[in-house]
C-alpha cells in the first residue's frame, strides 16, 4: 500500500526580500515554519530552510533503515543517534550531505556496525531519492 505525505509553502515577495511559511499537511505534527532566503544561505535566525527539512528527513529515514537492517541481522539496536548535515552553496545548490551515526548495538562489533550503516546510507528511501548528491557517512558504536 502506497503512502503519500504532503506539505505546502506560501511564499510572498521576491527571493531575497520575501518570506514563506511551510505547512506540514499530512500529520500536522510540526507547526508551520517560517522560511526565508537568509535562513537558507546565511543564518537561520529561528527560521527553517529546504536543506534543514532534507536533513530531518534524511536522518530519520536513515535511522529507520539502519534499525531495520540491524534487526534483520539479529542485532537490533538499543539506540541510534543520527545527524545529517546538508551543505548548500548559493549558485551551486546542495553540494553534499554528511550523515553521522552513533549506535548502541549489543553483540555487534565496530566493523559490522559500519557495514550496516553503509548499507542503510545507500538504500534508505531518502538516499535513493537524493542519488545525484554526494552522501558521506561517519559511523561508530557508542
Amino acid at each position: 500500500m502506497a503512502a503519500t505525505r504532503s506539505a505546502h509553502t506560501v511564499w510572498e515577495g521576491s527571493l531575497f526580500k520575501g518570506s514563506g511559511v511551510v505547512a506540514f499537511d499530512s500529520s500536522g505534527a510540526i507547526a508551520e515554519q517560517p522560511v526565508t532566503w537568509a535562513s537558507r544561505a546565511e543564518e537561520a535566525n529561528g527560521k527553517t530552510s529546504p536543506e534543514e527539512l532534507i536533513a530531518a528527513a534524511h536522518s530519520s529515514c536513515f535511522s529507520m533503515a539502519l534499525s531495520n537492517g540491524l534487526d534483520k541481522a539479529g542485532t537490533p539496536p538499543t539506540r541510534l543517534t543520527t545527524s545529517a548535515d546538508v551543505t548548500f552553496v548559493p549558485g551551486e545548490g546542495i553540494t553534499g550531505i554528511h550523515l553521522t551515526v552513533e549506535g548502541s548495538v549489543p553483540g555487534l562489533d565496530e566493523a559490522g556496525f559500519v557495514a550496516a550503516a553503509e548499507d542503510a546510507k545507500v538504500n534508505c528511501p531518502v538516499s535513493q531519492a537524493l542519488k545525484g548528491t554526494d552522501i558521506t557517512l561517519t559511523a561508530k558504536l557508542a
